[in-house]
């Protein structure tokens, strides 16, 4: 792949499992839109939704899906692939021991800092296809 850049840049694996993390994420924070205007069409509107950071859908989640679903699974799943997310996107690159280069990201509260591994990075995608098949559940389809 001929990417246009002279600046340095991960494998190519690593860029496609980032690529594919952040669209995968994209499409979930879309479904979760979609789940919660389903639930309670009265005072949302989709345009409002989705300009909020993930972060602050979480009360909209907790009042139409689980409060409809009786179960805080999709709430609970949502706020952790946000949070891994949030690393991703706030994350920074180093070059690691054997020249490559990767992503850093450090956890807020604690300044613990770790690299954003493909490992990370799989699981990441993992638990977004888990919320996916949570959110199908719960529309029912």
């Amino acid at each position: 792949m001929n990417i246009p850049t002279r600046q340095a840049l991960p494998p190519e694996s690593y860029l496609i499992l980032l690529g594919a993390s952040l669209c995968v994420f994209n499409s979930n924070n879309a479904f979760v839109i979609e789940n919660i205007l389903r639930t309670d069409r009265s005072t949302l509107a989709w345009h409002d939704l989705i300009d909020l950071e993930s972060g602050q859908l979480k009360p909209h989640v907790a009042r139409t899906i689980t409060k409809e679903s009786g179960d805080s699974a999709v709430a609970d799943l949502f706020n952790e692939v946000v949070s891994m997310r949030n690393r991703i996107i706030h994350s920074f690159q180093i070059t690691a021991e054997d020249s490559t280069q990767m992503l850093a990201t450090k956890v807020k509260k604690t300044h613990e800092q770790f690299r954003i591994t493909e490992d990370y990075l799989v699981s990441f995608l993992e638990k977004n296809e888990r919320l996916s098949s949570l959110l199908h559940e719960y529309r029912g389809f």
